[in-house]
Protein backbone atom coordinates (compact mmCIF):
# COMPACT_ATOMS: atom_id res chain seq x y z
CA UNK A 1 0.00 0.00 0.00
CA UNK A 2 1.27 3.39 -0.80
CA UNK A 3 2.11 5.34 2.18
CA UNK A 4 0.26 9.09 2.42
CA UNK A 5 1.28 12.01 4.56
CA UNK A 6 -0.54 12.36 7.40
CA UNK A 7 -0.68 15.75 9.62
CA UNK A 8 -1.93 14.87 12.91
CA UNK A 9 -4.89 13.29 11.11
CA UNK A 10 -6.35 13.02 8.24
CA UNK A 11 -8.95 15.68 8.29
CA UNK A 12 -6.45 17.87 9.61
CA UNK A 13 -4.51 17.08 6.58
CA UNK A 14 -7.05 17.93 4.22
CA UNK A 15 -8.18 20.86 6.02
CA UNK A 16 -4.03 22.34 6.06
CA UNK A 17 -3.66 21.46 2.28
CA UNK A 18 -5.96 23.93 1.74
CA UNK A 19 -5.11 26.60 3.71
CA UNK A 20 -1.56 25.90 2.33
CA UNK A 21 -2.73 26.87 -1.53
CA UNK A 22 -4.69 30.07 -0.47
CA UNK A 23 -1.37 30.92 1.47
CA UNK A 24 0.14 31.14 -1.02
CA UNK A 25 -2.37 32.28 -3.52
CA UNK A 26 -2.84 35.53 -0.21
CA UNK A 27 0.77 36.25 -0.88
CA UNK A 28 1.41 36.18 -4.61
CA UNK A 29 -1.72 38.47 -4.57
CA UNK A 30 -0.01 40.72 -1.95
CA UNK A 31 3.01 41.02 -3.41
CA UNK A 32 1.43 41.46 -6.98
CA UNK A 33 -1.05 44.39 -5.81
CA UNK A 34 1.77 46.19 -4.21
CA UNK A 35 4.17 45.76 -7.55
CA UNK A 36 1.28 46.66 -10.12
CA UNK A 37 0.28 49.54 -7.97
CA UNK A 38 4.18 50.91 -8.21
CA UNK A 39 4.85 50.24 -11.47
CA UNK A 40 2.37 50.19 -13.61
CA UNK A 41 -0.09 52.33 -12.15
CA UNK A 42 1.41 55.04 -9.87
CA UNK A 43 4.78 54.94 -12.02
CA UNK A 44 7.36 57.58 -11.91
CA UNK A 45 4.14 59.63 -9.56
CA UNK A 46 5.48 61.21 -6.65
CA UNK A 47 2.51 59.97 -4.73
CA UNK A 48 3.61 56.14 -5.36
CA UNK A 49 4.71 55.32 -2.03
CA UNK A 50 1.49 56.40 -0.59
CA UNK A 51 -0.75 54.56 -2.91
CA UNK A 52 0.92 51.37 -1.99
CA UNK A 53 1.01 52.48 1.72
CA UNK A 54 -2.99 52.66 0.89
CA UNK A 55 -3.22 48.63 0.46
CA UNK A 56 -1.87 47.60 3.44
CA UNK A 57 -3.75 50.47 5.30
CA UNK A 58 -6.83 49.05 3.82
CA UNK A 59 -5.79 45.21 5.33
CA UNK A 60 -4.73 47.14 8.59
CA UNK A 61 -8.30 49.03 9.46
CA UNK A 62 -10.31 45.44 8.41
CA UNK A 63 -8.11 43.44 11.03
CA UNK A 64 -8.85 46.32 13.76
CA UNK A 65 -12.17 47.52 13.23
CA UNK A 66 -13.61 44.32 12.04
CA UNK A 67 -11.98 41.97 13.53
CA UNK A 68 -13.12 42.49 16.86
CA UNK A 69 -16.36 42.91 16.11
CA UNK A 70 -16.42 39.36 14.17
CA UNK A 71 -15.77 36.99 16.73
CA UNK A 72 -19.12 37.50 18.21
CA UNK A 73 -20.64 36.51 14.76
CA UNK A 74 -17.95 33.47 14.61
CA UNK A 75 -19.03 32.24 17.93
CA UNK A 76 -22.95 32.34 17.26
CA UNK A 77 -22.56 30.45 13.48
CA UNK A 78 -21.46 27.16 12.39
CA UNK A 79 -17.80 27.26 12.20
CA UNK A 80 -17.77 24.81 9.01
CA UNK A 81 -20.13 26.86 7.42
CA UNK A 82 -18.35 30.15 8.28
CA UNK A 83 -15.35 29.00 6.65
CA UNK A 84 -17.08 27.82 3.49
CA UNK A 85 -19.08 31.56 2.91
CA UNK A 86 -15.69 33.03 3.52
CA UNK A 87 -14.02 31.09 0.53
CA UNK A 88 -16.97 31.57 -1.48
CA UNK A 89 -16.97 35.35 -0.94
CA UNK A 90 -13.33 35.85 -1.12
CA UNK A 91 -12.96 33.68 -4.33
CA UNK A 92 -15.96 35.84 -5.97
CA UNK A 93 -13.93 39.16 -5.25
CA UNK A 94 -10.88 38.24 -6.77
CA UNK A 95 -12.85 36.48 -9.84
CA UNK A 96 -14.56 39.94 -10.62
CA UNK A 97 -11.31 42.11 -9.89
CA UNK A 98 -9.52 39.33 -12.44
CA UNK A 99 -12.39 40.03 -14.89
CA UNK A 100 -11.67 43.90 -14.61
CA UNK A 101 -7.97 43.79 -14.83
CA UNK A 102 -8.51 42.91 -18.61
CA UNK A 103 -9.37 46.44 -19.40
CA UNK A 104 -6.50 48.51 -19.95
CA UNK A 105 -5.35 50.63 -17.27
CA UNK A 106 -6.13 54.13 -19.52
CA UNK A 107 -9.79 52.44 -19.56
CA UNK A 108 -10.41 54.07 -15.63
CA UNK A 109 -8.91 56.38 -14.32
CA UNK A 110 -5.85 55.97 -11.66
CA UNK A 111 -8.43 57.17 -8.75
CA UNK A 112 -11.08 54.63 -9.94
CA UNK A 113 -8.34 51.67 -10.12
CA UNK A 114 -7.44 52.94 -6.41
CA UNK A 115 -10.78 52.95 -5.35
CA UNK A 116 -11.57 49.48 -6.20
CA UNK A 117 -8.02 47.77 -5.08
CA UNK A 118 -8.49 49.52 -1.78
CA UNK A 119 -12.12 48.58 -1.52
CA UNK A 120 -11.20 44.46 -2.65
CA UNK A 121 -8.63 44.57 -0.21
CA UNK A 122 -10.51 45.58 2.59
CA UNK A 123 -13.50 43.48 1.55
CA UNK A 124 -11.27 40.53 1.36
CA UNK A 125 -9.10 41.18 4.44
CA UNK A 126 -12.91 41.88 6.48
CA UNK A 127 -14.02 38.50 5.65
CA UNK A 128 -10.95 36.94 6.38
CA UNK A 129 -11.39 38.25 10.20
CA UNK A 130 -14.43 35.97 10.38
CA UNK A 131 -12.35 32.79 8.71
CA UNK A 132 -9.52 32.87 10.70
CA UNK A 133 -11.08 32.90 14.08
CA UNK A 134 -13.23 29.97 12.60
CA UNK A 135 -10.88 27.48 11.78
CA UNK A 136 -8.79 28.11 15.50
CA UNK A 137 -12.38 27.08 16.88
CA UNK A 138 -12.47 24.13 14.54
CA UNK A 139 -8.60 23.14 15.25
CA UNK A 140 -9.64 23.70 19.01
CA UNK A 141 -11.84 20.17 18.34
CA UNK A 142 -10.06 18.51 16.08
CA UNK A 143 -7.02 19.03 17.78
CA UNK A 144 -6.45 17.60 21.34
CA UNK A 145 -3.75 17.61 23.75
CA UNK A 146 -1.32 20.34 24.23
CA UNK A 147 1.83 18.95 22.52
CA UNK A 148 -0.74 18.14 19.29
CA UNK A 149 -1.85 21.65 19.62
CA UNK A 150 1.51 22.99 19.21
CA UNK A 151 2.49 21.13 16.48
CA UNK A 152 -0.75 22.07 14.65
CA UNK A 153 0.30 25.58 15.39
CA UNK A 154 4.20 24.85 14.04
CA UNK A 155 2.91 23.74 11.07
CA UNK A 156 0.47 26.21 10.37
CA UNK A 157 3.50 28.54 11.14
CA UNK A 158 5.58 26.89 8.86
CA UNK A 159 2.83 26.84 6.41
CA UNK A 160 2.97 30.59 6.40
CA UNK A 161 6.76 31.34 6.62
CA UNK A 162 7.18 28.80 3.38
CA UNK A 163 4.00 30.84 2.07
CA UNK A 164 5.95 33.65 1.98
CA UNK A 165 9.13 32.45 0.87
CA UNK A 166 7.45 30.97 -2.26
CA UNK A 167 4.39 33.53 -2.66
CA UNK A 168 6.47 36.81 -3.40
CA UNK A 169 9.16 35.64 -6.24
CA UNK A 170 6.34 33.90 -7.86
CA UNK A 171 4.48 36.74 -8.23
CA UNK A 172 6.91 39.40 -10.14
CA UNK A 173 7.31 36.86 -13.15
CA UNK A 174 3.53 35.97 -13.35
CA UNK A 175 3.17 40.12 -13.53
CA UNK A 176 5.45 40.97 -15.84
CA UNK A 177 5.20 38.02 -18.29
CA UNK A 178 1.18 36.68 -18.18
CA UNK A 179 -0.24 39.93 -16.69
CA UNK A 180 -1.87 41.05 -13.55
CA UNK A 181 -4.95 38.70 -14.66
CA UNK A 182 -3.33 35.62 -14.22
CA UNK A 183 -1.69 36.52 -10.76
CA UNK A 184 -5.07 37.53 -9.87
CA UNK A 185 -6.69 34.31 -10.75
CA UNK A 186 -4.22 31.93 -8.86
CA UNK A 187 -5.80 33.21 -6.23
CA UNK A 188 -9.08 33.04 -6.93
CA UNK A 189 -8.21 29.12 -7.89
CA UNK A 190 -6.56 29.08 -4.57
CA UNK A 191 -9.76 29.96 -2.81
CA UNK A 192 -11.40 27.19 -4.65
CA UNK A 193 -9.33 24.26 -3.52
CA UNK A 194 -9.92 25.99 0.30
CA UNK A 195 -13.34 25.42 -0.05
CA UNK A 196 -13.07 22.01 -0.95
CA UNK A 197 -10.71 20.94 1.49
CA UNK A 198 -13.25 22.30 3.89
CA UNK A 199 -16.07 20.47 2.71
CA UNK A 200 -14.07 17.13 2.45
CA UNK A 201 -13.80 17.63 6.38
CA UNK A 202 -16.50 16.28 8.74
CA UNK A 203 -16.71 19.06 10.93
CA UNK A 204 -19.40 18.50 13.91
CA UNK A 205 -20.83 21.18 15.77
CA UNK A 206 -21.06 20.70 19.65
CA UNK A 207 -24.53 20.53 20.56
CA UNK A 208 -24.03 23.06 24.10
CA UNK A 209 -21.80 26.10 22.59
CA UNK A 210 -21.25 26.84 26.09
CA UNK A 211 -19.88 24.03 27.25
CA UNK A 212 -16.38 24.03 27.81
CA UNK A 213 -14.27 21.21 25.94
CA UNK A 214 -13.11 19.31 28.85
CA UNK A 215 -12.56 20.06 32.59
CA UNK A 216 -8.71 21.63 32.10
CA UNK A 217 -6.02 21.25 34.18
CA UNK A 218 -4.99 23.85 36.46
CA UNK A 219 -1.40 23.81 35.24
CA UNK A 220 -2.44 24.36 31.95
CA UNK A 221 -4.71 27.28 31.74
CA UNK A 222 -6.86 28.36 35.56
CA UNK A 223 -9.00 30.59 34.56
CA UNK A 224 -10.26 27.89 31.82
CA UNK A 225 -12.24 25.89 34.36
CA UNK A 226 -14.34 28.71 35.58
CA UNK A 227 -16.48 28.14 32.54
CA UNK A 228 -20.34 28.87 32.61
CA UNK A 229 -22.31 25.87 33.48
CA UNK A 230 -22.29 23.50 30.36
CA UNK A 231 -25.23 22.47 28.45
CA UNK A 232 -27.05 25.82 29.90
CA UNK A 233 -29.34 26.82 27.20
CA UNK A 234 -28.87 30.54 26.42
CA UNK A 235 -30.60 33.09 24.62
CA UNK A 236 -29.29 34.76 21.94
CA UNK A 237 -28.56 38.89 23.09
CA UNK A 238 -27.52 41.97 21.45
CA UNK A 239 -24.26 41.79 19.58
CA UNK A 240 -22.40 44.70 21.84
CA UNK A 241 -23.63 42.53 24.62
CA UNK A 242 -21.87 39.50 23.60
CA UNK A 243 -19.11 41.91 22.86
CA UNK A 244 -18.98 43.15 26.14
CA UNK A 245 -19.40 39.50 27.66
CA UNK A 246 -16.03 38.59 25.30
CA UNK A 247 -14.34 41.53 27.06
CA UNK A 248 -15.17 40.87 30.56
CA UNK A 249 -14.17 37.03 30.11
CA UNK A 250 -10.91 37.86 28.36
CA UNK A 251 -10.40 40.61 30.99
CA UNK A 252 -11.07 38.37 33.91
CA UNK A 253 -8.98 35.87 33.46
CA UNK A 254 -5.45 36.71 34.61
CA UNK A 255 -3.73 33.88 32.48
CA UNK A 256 -5.31 35.00 28.91
CA UNK A 257 -4.22 39.12 30.03
CA UNK A 258 -0.61 37.64 30.48
CA UNK A 259 -0.86 36.29 27.28
CA UNK A 260 -1.78 39.15 25.59
CA UNK A 261 0.40 41.37 27.67
CA UNK A 262 3.22 39.16 26.68
CA UNK A 263 2.53 39.20 22.87
CA UNK A 264 1.99 42.95 22.92
CA UNK A 265 5.28 43.31 24.16
CA UNK A 266 6.90 41.31 21.93
CA UNK A 267 5.07 43.15 18.69
CA UNK A 268 6.73 45.92 20.09
CA UNK A 269 9.96 44.44 19.51
CA UNK A 270 9.39 42.76 16.32
CA UNK A 271 7.48 46.26 14.95
CA UNK A 272 10.58 48.20 15.19
CA UNK A 273 13.05 45.76 13.77
CA UNK A 274 10.42 45.34 11.18
CA UNK A 275 10.33 49.43 10.19
CA UNK A 276 14.27 50.18 11.19
CA UNK A 277 15.82 46.45 9.55
CA UNK A 278 16.79 48.28 5.77
CA UNK A 279 18.23 50.78 7.51
CA UNK A 280 20.24 48.79 9.77
CA UNK A 281 21.56 46.12 7.25
CA UNK A 282 22.52 49.70 4.46
CA UNK A 283 23.64 51.02 7.01
CA UNK A 284 25.62 49.33 10.15
CA UNK A 285 25.70 46.63 8.14
CA UNK A 286 27.54 47.87 5.06
CA UNK A 287 25.04 46.02 3.01
CA UNK A 288 23.16 46.76 -0.15
CA UNK A 289 19.43 47.09 -1.20
CA UNK A 290 19.55 44.23 -2.82
CA UNK A 291 21.05 42.28 0.17
CA UNK A 292 18.02 43.46 2.13
CA UNK A 293 15.67 40.62 0.52
CA UNK A 294 17.90 37.59 2.23
CA UNK A 295 17.30 39.28 5.69
CA UNK A 296 13.81 38.47 4.88
CA UNK A 297 14.56 34.89 3.34
CA UNK A 298 16.71 34.34 6.45
CA UNK A 299 13.77 35.09 8.41
CA UNK A 300 11.62 32.76 6.59
CA UNK A 301 14.12 29.45 6.62
CA UNK A 302 14.35 30.31 10.69
CA UNK A 303 10.90 30.34 10.74
CA UNK A 304 10.04 27.34 9.28
CA UNK A 305 13.15 25.40 11.52
CA UNK A 306 11.44 27.51 14.70
CA UNK A 307 7.72 25.83 14.16
CA UNK A 308 8.70 22.56 13.08
CA UNK A 309 10.69 22.27 16.57
CA UNK A 310 8.24 24.16 18.60
CA UNK A 311 6.10 20.63 18.73
CA UNK A 312 8.76 18.87 20.23
CA UNK A 313 9.78 21.22 22.39
CA UNK A 314 6.40 21.93 24.26
CA UNK A 315 6.71 17.94 24.47
CA UNK A 316 9.80 18.02 26.66
CA UNK A 317 9.50 21.08 28.43
CA UNK A 318 6.09 22.39 28.39
CA UNK A 319 4.45 25.31 26.17
CA UNK A 320 4.86 27.78 29.36
CA UNK A 321 8.89 27.13 29.33
CA UNK A 322 9.12 27.61 25.68
CA UNK A 323 7.38 30.63 25.74
CA UNK A 324 9.43 32.06 28.50
CA UNK A 325 12.55 30.82 27.59
CA UNK A 326 11.50 31.58 24.21
CA UNK A 327 11.58 35.41 24.89
CA UNK A 328 14.60 35.25 26.89
CA UNK A 329 16.80 33.97 24.08
CA UNK A 330 14.52 36.00 21.09
CA UNK A 331 15.63 39.39 23.41
CA UNK A 332 19.50 37.96 24.14
CA UNK A 333 19.74 37.50 19.70
CA UNK A 334 18.01 40.90 18.83
CA UNK A 335 20.36 42.86 21.34
CA UNK A 336 23.77 40.61 19.56
CA UNK A 337 22.05 41.44 16.35
CA UNK A 338 22.41 45.14 16.63
CA UNK A 339 25.39 44.96 17.47
CA UNK A 340 27.01 43.27 14.31
CA UNK A 341 28.97 45.46 11.49
CA UNK A 342 28.90 42.83 8.82
CA UNK A 343 26.56 41.03 6.42
CA UNK A 344 27.31 37.88 7.19
CA UNK A 345 27.03 38.23 11.12
CA UNK A 346 24.05 39.44 10.70
CA UNK A 347 22.30 36.71 8.27
CA UNK A 348 23.27 34.05 10.47
CA UNK A 349 22.02 35.50 13.67
CA UNK A 350 18.91 36.89 11.79
CA UNK A 351 18.48 33.04 10.72
CA UNK A 352 19.19 31.96 14.27
CA UNK A 353 17.01 34.86 15.64
CA UNK A 354 13.85 33.46 14.01
CA UNK A 355 13.94 30.16 15.52
CA UNK A 356 12.80 30.66 18.85
CA UNK A 357 10.65 34.21 17.88
CA UNK A 358 7.99 31.00 16.06
CA UNK A 359 8.76 28.51 19.07
CA UNK A 360 7.68 31.00 21.03
CA UNK A 361 4.80 32.12 19.19
CA UNK A 362 3.53 28.38 18.14
CA UNK A 363 4.17 27.48 22.16
CA UNK A 364 1.55 30.36 23.02
CA UNK A 365 -1.13 28.80 20.77
CA UNK A 366 -1.94 25.95 22.67
CA UNK A 367 -1.86 28.19 26.02
CA UNK A 368 -4.74 30.65 24.83
CA UNK A 369 -6.79 27.48 23.53
CA UNK A 370 -7.06 25.96 26.97
CA UNK A 371 -7.66 29.26 28.96
CA UNK A 372 -10.64 30.04 26.43
CA UNK A 373 -14.03 27.73 26.56
CA UNK A 374 -15.92 26.91 23.13
CA UNK A 375 -18.37 29.75 23.82
CA UNK A 376 -15.86 32.37 23.90
CA UNK A 377 -12.80 30.93 21.58
CA UNK A 378 -13.83 33.30 18.43
CA UNK A 379 -14.74 36.54 20.66
CA UNK A 380 -10.70 35.66 22.64
CA UNK A 381 -9.09 35.69 19.34
CA UNK A 382 -10.98 38.44 17.84
CA UNK A 383 -9.30 40.55 21.19
CA UNK A 384 -6.02 38.71 20.63
CA UNK A 385 -4.72 39.38 17.14
CA UNK A 386 -5.83 42.78 16.52
CA UNK A 387 -4.38 44.35 19.42
CA UNK A 388 -1.06 42.42 18.73
CA UNK A 389 -1.49 43.91 15.11
CA UNK A 390 -2.13 47.54 16.90
CA UNK A 391 0.62 47.12 19.21
CA UNK A 392 3.26 46.55 16.28
CA UNK A 393 1.51 49.08 14.14
CA UNK A 394 2.57 51.78 16.88
CA UNK A 395 6.07 49.94 17.43
CA UNK A 396 6.38 50.85 13.56
CA UNK A 397 5.06 54.44 13.80
CA UNK A 398 7.40 55.23 17.28
CA UNK A 399 10.85 53.72 15.89
CA UNK A 400 10.63 55.33 12.69
CA UNK A 401 9.96 58.59 14.54
CA UNK A 402 12.49 58.21 16.84
CA UNK A 403 14.76 57.20 14.21
CA UNK A 404 13.90 59.93 11.59
CA UNK A 405 14.13 62.73 14.14
CA UNK A 406 13.46 62.12 17.96
CA UNK A 407 16.95 61.07 18.43
CA UNK A 408 18.38 63.76 16.60
CA UNK A 409 22.35 63.73 16.07
CA UNK A 410 22.26 60.47 18.33
CA UNK A 411 25.35 59.00 19.38
CA UNK A 412 26.94 57.76 22.12
CA UNK A 413 30.09 55.47 23.14
CA UNK A 414 29.51 53.13 26.01
CA UNK A 415 31.95 50.13 27.26
CA UNK A 416 33.82 50.76 23.85
CA UNK A 417 30.40 50.37 21.92
CA UNK A 418 29.11 53.01 19.51
CA UNK A 419 25.45 53.64 19.56
CA UNK A 420 23.41 55.18 16.69
CA UNK A 421 19.77 55.76 16.32
CA UNK A 422 18.66 52.76 14.35
CA UNK A 423 21.06 50.06 16.38
CA UNK A 424 20.45 51.39 19.94
CA UNK A 425 16.27 51.01 18.83
CA UNK A 426 16.83 48.07 18.00
CA UNK A 427 19.12 46.79 20.97
CA UNK A 428 16.33 48.68 22.94
CA UNK A 429 13.84 46.19 21.51
CA UNK A 430 15.66 43.36 22.36
CA UNK A 431 16.42 44.32 26.35
CA UNK A 432 12.63 44.91 26.35
CA UNK A 433 11.60 41.15 24.91
CA UNK A 434 13.77 40.02 27.37
CA UNK A 435 11.97 41.56 30.04
CA UNK A 436 8.86 40.10 28.63
CA UNK A 437 10.52 36.82 29.29
CA UNK A 438 11.24 37.62 32.97
CA UNK A 439 7.74 38.61 33.44
CA UNK A 440 6.66 35.67 31.61
CA UNK A 441 8.17 33.07 34.31
CA UNK A 442 6.38 35.23 36.81
CA UNK A 443 3.14 35.50 34.92
CA UNK A 444 2.94 31.62 33.81
CA UNK A 445 4.56 29.48 36.46
CA UNK A 446 5.13 25.89 35.88
CA UNK A 447 3.21 25.28 39.50
CA UNK A 448 -0.66 25.28 39.72
CA UNK A 449 -2.69 28.26 40.80
CA UNK A 450 -5.86 29.10 42.11
CA UNK A 451 -9.18 29.18 39.80
CA UNK A 452 -9.45 32.60 38.89
CA UNK A 453 -13.34 34.34 39.54
CA UNK A 454 -15.97 33.04 37.09
CA UNK A 455 -16.50 34.61 33.83
CA UNK A 456 -20.12 37.46 34.25
CA UNK A 457 -22.71 35.58 32.33
CA UNK A 458 -24.41 37.25 29.67
CA UNK A 459 -27.96 38.18 31.28
CA UNK A 460 -30.40 35.95 29.20
CA UNK A 461 -33.33 38.52 27.67
CA UNK A 462 -30.83 41.33 28.28
CA UNK A 463 -31.77 43.98 25.49
CA UNK A 464 -29.32 44.67 23.03
CA UNK A 465 -28.90 46.35 19.11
Amino acid sequence: MRARLVLISPSYTRLWLGQAVSTVGDAVFSTTLVLWVATVLAKGEPWAPQAVSGVLLAGGVAVMFVGPLAGVFVDRWNKRATMLGTEVLRGTIVAMLTAVSLLPVHAMPVAVWLTLIYVSVLVLNSTGQFFTPARFAVIADMVSGEADRARAAGIAQATAQTAWIIGPPLAAPLLFTVGLEWALLLNAVSYLVSYLAIRSVDIPEPAAASAPEREPRAADAPEAAAAPEAGKSRKRTGLLTEFRAGLSFFARSRFLVALLALAVIGQLGMGALSTLNVFFVTGNLHGSAEQFGYFGMAMGFGGIAGALCAGRAVKLIGARRTTWIGLLVTGTLLFVYSRQDNVVAGLLLMLTFAIPLTALNTAMSPLLLAATTREFRGRVVAVFYPMTRLSSLLAAALSGWLAGGGLPHFGRTVAGMHFTPVDTIIAGAGVLVVAAGVYARIALPDTEAAPAPAPEPVPAGQAGP
